[in-house]
């Protein structure tokens, strides 16, 4: 029994023979016949009976090669490779060349490095104003002066709340006796009452200093009342003597800051004292000099008072306790202006 290729080709022979006959080979259809019975004679001896078509009987030599390729199996590079979007999706965008991605890292780095270079410039210039510092005052404000040089053996004398003619007059002289210079503390209304007293306090070659006006308690007083009191004061002494005090010392030793700055701008820094023998209550020639020569040590500030009521205990014990202290080796001094 023959296949359906064996009569197939049987008739195209068949066919080609008839046209060859007839004389129809022109047109162009001999090249069509030909090629028909070309084909014919390729078709081969046909299989036995029952044989399956062999691997290369079933594949066709002349598949398309778009077929054939996706059909074989994809190498390891073509699996690699990226699949093409279909035609409805939106195209991807192009990858950005490698050299591209380098410049724009590279200027990212240099862009970081550049802000964190100029950064504490930046934040400090952006930081938002705080609230505005305190204004200095126009002359640095003076400390406290309590005593003098401790490696020297010297005492300062100072003598407050004059002038006072019932007591002044004995203390310059006892102090010109020992050749003692020391700082007379005036209270503004009384050199204003005795001038005479002031000018030969100067002559005496002591200091005179500011003490107020009518020696109030600073700490109640309002700034403008406390520069009222030194400014009168150092201005008066100014007048008497020709020379502007440079040292002020608060009534009671009680300093305010208001005190402070006044004084300040006005030229005067504060002394304060660290032996104070409570003269002033009158506690008896005896206490006041013993509490002096208990006390005492070097680079001292004595305080002491020629006015404000009755000091004959104070002149007293100055008689007292100045040869004691220069037999001692103490030598007095004023603070220097």
């Amino acid at each position: 029994m023959l296949s359906d290729r064996q009569i197939t080709s049987r008739r195209l022979l068949l066919v080609a023979a008839g046209m060859s006959l007839l004389g129809l080979t022109g047109c162009g259809r001999g090249e069509e016949v030909a090629k028909a019975a070309a084909e014919a004679r390729s078709a081969g001896p046909e299989p036995a009976p029952g044989a399956l078509p062999t691997a290369q009987s079933s594949m066709t030599p002349t598949a398309d090669p778009t077929a054939a390729a996706s059909t074989a199996p994809a190498s390891p590079s073509a699996a690699a490779a990226p699949v093409a979007p279909p035609a409805s999706a939106p195209a991807a965008p192009p990858a950005a060349a490698p050299s591209a991605a380098a410049t724009a890292s590279a200027s990212a780095s240099a862009s970081a490095s550049a802000s964190a270079t100029v950064a504490p410039a930046a934040a400090a210039t952006a930081a938002p104003a705080g609230p505005e510092p305190a204004r200095a005052p126009a002359v640095a404000e003076a400390p406290l002066v309590y005593e003098l040089d401790a490696e020297r053996q010297v005492v300062a004398l100072t003598i407050d709340d004059g002038p006072d003619p019932r007591h002044t007059p004995t203390v310059l002289a006892l102090l010109e006796q020992y050749g003692i210079r020391a700082t007379f503390f005036l209270i503004g209304e009384n050199a204003a009452g005795h001038p005479g007293l002031v000018r030969e306090i100067a002559a005496h070659g002591h200091h005179i200093a500011n003490h107020t006006w009518t020696h109030p308690d600073l700490r109640n007083l309002s700034e403008a009342k406390v520069r009222d009191e030194l400014e009168r004061t150092s201005e008066l002494l100014h007048r008497t003597t020709g020379k502007a005090p440079t040292w002020f010392r608060a009534p009671g030793g009680d300093w305010s800051p208001a005190s402070l700055r006044v004084s300040a701008a006005l030229g005067m820094r504060p002394m304060a004292w660290s032996v104070d023998p409570r003269d002033w209550a009158r506690p008896g020639t005896g206490v006041i000099t013993d509490r002096i020569l208990k006390d005492v040590r070097p680079g001292a500030i004595v305080l002491n008072h020629d006015g404000g009521g009755d000091r004959s205990q104070t002149v007293a014990a100055l008689k007292a306790y100045l040869p004691v202290l220069i037999d001692s080796g103490y030598r007095f001094t004023a603070p220097p202006g």
